[in-house]
Protein backbone atom coordinates (compact mmCIF):
# COMPACT_ATOMS: atom_id res chain seq x y z
CA UNK A 1 0.00 0.00 0.00
CA UNK A 2 2.68 2.53 0.87
CA UNK A 3 4.62 2.33 -2.12
CA UNK A 4 0.96 2.55 -4.07
CA UNK A 5 0.40 5.60 -2.35
CA UNK A 6 3.73 7.09 -3.36
CA UNK A 7 3.51 6.96 -6.76
CA UNK A 8 -0.07 7.86 -6.65
CA UNK A 9 0.92 11.49 -5.17
CA UNK A 10 3.95 11.98 -7.09
CA UNK A 11 1.71 11.67 -10.42
CA UNK A 12 -1.04 13.76 -8.99
CA UNK A 13 0.15 15.76 -6.51
CA UNK A 14 3.13 18.10 -6.02
CA UNK A 15 5.92 17.63 -2.98
CA UNK A 16 6.37 20.86 -0.78
CA UNK A 17 9.54 21.02 1.11
CA UNK A 18 10.81 24.02 3.37
CA UNK A 19 14.23 23.85 4.03
CA UNK A 20 14.48 22.15 7.47
CA UNK A 21 11.68 19.90 6.15
CA UNK A 22 13.91 18.66 3.14
CA UNK A 23 16.68 18.20 5.57
CA UNK A 24 15.05 16.19 7.72
CA UNK A 25 13.54 13.84 4.99
CA UNK A 26 17.36 13.36 4.21
CA UNK A 27 19.36 12.82 7.23
CA UNK A 28 16.52 10.12 7.84
CA UNK A 29 16.58 8.31 4.27
CA UNK A 30 20.24 7.85 5.15
CA UNK A 31 19.91 5.64 8.41
CA UNK A 32 21.18 2.47 7.87
CA UNK A 33 17.87 0.49 8.52
CA UNK A 34 17.06 1.46 4.82
CA UNK A 35 19.92 -0.21 3.93
CA UNK A 36 18.51 -3.51 3.18
CA UNK A 37 15.55 -2.35 0.90
CA UNK A 38 17.14 0.95 -1.17
CA UNK A 39 20.65 1.39 -2.47
CA UNK A 40 22.58 4.50 -1.42
CA UNK A 41 22.99 5.35 -5.06
CA UNK A 42 18.62 4.96 -5.52
CA UNK A 43 18.90 7.65 -2.11
CA UNK A 44 20.47 9.92 -3.73
CA UNK A 45 18.43 10.24 -7.29
CA UNK A 46 15.32 10.02 -5.32
CA UNK A 47 16.55 13.44 -3.06
CA UNK A 48 17.94 15.27 -6.17
CA UNK A 49 14.83 14.43 -8.18
CA UNK A 50 12.33 15.51 -5.24
CA UNK A 51 14.33 18.59 -4.61
CA UNK A 52 14.47 19.22 -8.52
CA UNK A 53 10.59 18.78 -9.01
CA UNK A 54 9.49 20.24 -5.00
CA UNK A 55 8.08 23.15 -4.89
CA UNK A 56 10.11 25.17 -2.45
CA UNK A 57 8.78 27.54 0.26
CA UNK A 58 9.73 30.08 2.91
CA UNK A 59 9.06 30.34 6.64
CA UNK A 60 10.17 32.86 9.02
CA UNK A 61 9.16 31.80 12.07
CA UNK A 62 7.37 28.21 12.29
CA UNK A 63 4.02 28.50 14.40
CA UNK A 64 3.49 26.58 17.13
CA UNK A 65 1.01 23.51 16.67
CA UNK A 66 2.35 19.79 18.11
CA UNK A 67 3.32 18.85 21.41
CA UNK A 68 7.17 18.18 19.80
CA UNK A 69 7.89 21.95 18.18
CA UNK A 70 10.18 20.73 16.02
CA UNK A 71 7.67 19.04 14.06
CA UNK A 72 5.64 22.35 13.45
CA UNK A 73 7.49 22.95 9.90
CA UNK A 74 5.82 20.20 8.66
CA UNK A 75 2.41 21.79 9.07
CA UNK A 76 3.51 25.43 8.22
CA UNK A 77 5.29 24.12 5.15
CA UNK A 78 1.92 22.74 3.91
CA UNK A 79 0.00 25.91 4.98
CA UNK A 80 2.21 27.62 3.35
CA UNK A 81 1.99 26.12 0.03
CA UNK A 82 -2.15 25.55 0.46
CA UNK A 83 -2.16 22.05 1.00
CA UNK A 84 -4.89 20.37 1.82
CA UNK A 85 -3.70 16.72 3.20
CA UNK A 86 -0.46 16.59 5.11
CA UNK A 87 0.49 12.23 5.44
CA UNK A 88 2.64 11.42 8.09
CA UNK A 89 3.61 8.75 10.28
CA UNK A 90 4.69 10.62 13.16
CA UNK A 91 2.58 10.44 16.37
CA UNK A 92 2.52 14.15 17.00
CA UNK A 93 1.71 15.27 13.96
CA UNK A 94 -1.23 12.64 13.72
CA UNK A 95 -2.38 13.79 17.23
CA UNK A 96 -1.84 17.57 16.56
CA UNK A 97 -5.11 19.92 17.09
CA UNK A 98 -7.18 20.57 13.93
CA UNK A 99 -5.40 23.10 11.56
CA UNK A 100 -7.95 24.93 9.94
CA UNK A 101 -7.98 23.71 5.94
CA UNK A 102 -5.38 21.14 6.86
CA UNK A 103 -5.52 17.63 7.65
CA UNK A 104 -2.99 14.85 8.84
CA UNK A 105 -3.25 11.55 8.17
CA UNK A 106 -1.27 8.15 8.25
CA UNK A 107 -0.38 6.30 4.90
CA UNK A 108 -3.39 3.95 5.69
CA UNK A 109 -6.09 7.02 6.27
CA UNK A 110 -4.62 8.72 3.27
CA UNK A 111 -5.38 5.82 1.37
CA UNK A 112 -8.92 5.76 2.22
CA UNK A 113 -9.07 9.33 1.64
CA UNK A 114 -7.68 9.45 -1.57
CA UNK A 115 -9.97 6.24 -2.39
CA UNK A 116 -6.71 3.97 -3.10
Amino acid sequence: MPARLVQFALAHHQLVFFKATFDELQTRLYRPKFDPYVSLELRQRLLHDFSASAHWVEIALPQPYCRDPDDDKFIDTALQAGASLLMSGDGDLLEAPEVAGLQIFDVQAAALWLKL
